[in-house]
């Protein structure tokens, strides 16, 4: 079967730092299901594992989000069976979806929207996951119209804050306030459904106040947590919440002691490398968002599709990820 990967983390600019290369197909054992992939997206974490994880001369084969048919189960699968249409993350300590066929365990498995395509299905799990978790199970923001607390996200357009904004206005009443710093990815953040808008260039609390908005309750930290720790501090309430997904060098928390405010960290893929009991909540938060999807009360964030998955279309992917002006998600489809 055809794979992209990489055998020595080299800059982006270099042809040899995704290759093509030749695989054998993998048998599904256990609760794996084995995935015919039509789709893929790129995250930040595809950039950071080629750069940050060095194989040293073998190869590893790359990609988290994927859509695509289950081909074969495994003798112990039970949601799924061949034929079904699915979407998911993968997991850092397997093969990943860069691939014809891919083997996932069925717990963080969902049925992909019937209503989207296999790119647009594939531009949602990660980011769905991470912000689901980061918002409902880590922050503990109530799924109801009564949830009125406010909400900041910071760096809200790219992949996680294109999803978090709208899963916290569908299904809650918060309010949400996004911050972005070019004219083009506020106007994305306004299309996801932020209620307001600030520019994370500037210092946030003068902003707020021009909205008529003494602090907020909560702040997701998507991307330089460390460069806007003050500045987040100064937008909490005493006893807020901070969650954050970005990997800051240094994060100074006696900042935070005197506001009392908790620090949360969210990382997508804790459940599946810790095979947790309740790793099946990945299976059902996916399966919650296909049905939202389908409602038509959330849409997917895909904003380019690169073309085939191959190397040379990834490496285009990684290198407008790591320039830093990247809105919503990339996709590849078909090989």
């Amino acid at each position: 079967m055809r794979t992209v990967g990489y055998r020595h983390s080299l800059p982006i600019e270099s042809p040899e730092s995704l290759i093509d290369a030749e695989a054998e197909r993998p048998s599904p054992q256990g609760r794996d299901l084995l995935v015919a992939v039509k789709a893929v997206s790129v995250n930040p974490v595809d950039t950071k594992v080629r750069k940050g994880v060095d194989p040293a001369g073998s190869f590893k084969q790359l990609g988290f989000d994927a859509a695509g048919i289950v081909a074969e189960v495994g003798p112990e699968v039970s949601f799924f069976q061949p034929g079904d249409e699915v979407f998911y993350a993968g997991t850092l300590d397997r093969p990943g979806t860069n691939a014809e066929f891919h083997l996932v365990d069925e717990r963080i498995v969902g049925r992909k929207p019937a209503s989207l395509g296999f790119s647009a299905a594939a531009a949602l799990p990660l980011t769905s996951i991470t912000a689901w978790e980061l918002l409902f199970h880590r922050l503990e923001l109530r799924q109801s119209p009564e949830e009125k607390r406010r909400v900041l996200i910071v760096g809200a357009a790219g992949g996680v804050g294109s999803i978090a904004i709208q899963l916290a206005r569908v299904l809650t009443g918060a309010t949400v306030i996004a911050t972005a710093s070019r004219p083009e990815t506020a106007d994305w953040c306004r299309e996801m459904g932020a209620h307001h808008v600030i520019d994370h260039s500037q210092p946030f609390l003068p902003q707020l106040q021009a909205l008529g908005i003494e602090a907020v309750e909560m702040v997701l930290g998507l991307n330089a947590s460390d460069q806007h720790a003050a500045q987040i501090v100064e937008a909490l309430a005493p006893q807020g919440r901070f969650g954050l997904i970005d990997d800051p060098a240094a994060l100074d928390i006696k900042l935070f002691k005197r506001k009392c405010v908790s620090i949360h960290w969210e990382f997508m893929f804790t459940r599946p490398l810790f095979g947790t009991p309740d790793m099946v909540a990945q299976h059902e938060l996916l399966t919650r968002v296909g049905e939202l999807v389908d409602q038509g009360s959330l849409r997917s964030t895909v904003t380019d599709s690169l073309g085939v998955i191959n190397a040379a279309n990834l490496r285009k992917a990684h290198a407008l990820l790591e320039s830093g002006h990247s809105k919503g998600k990339l996709v590849l489809e078909g090989f």
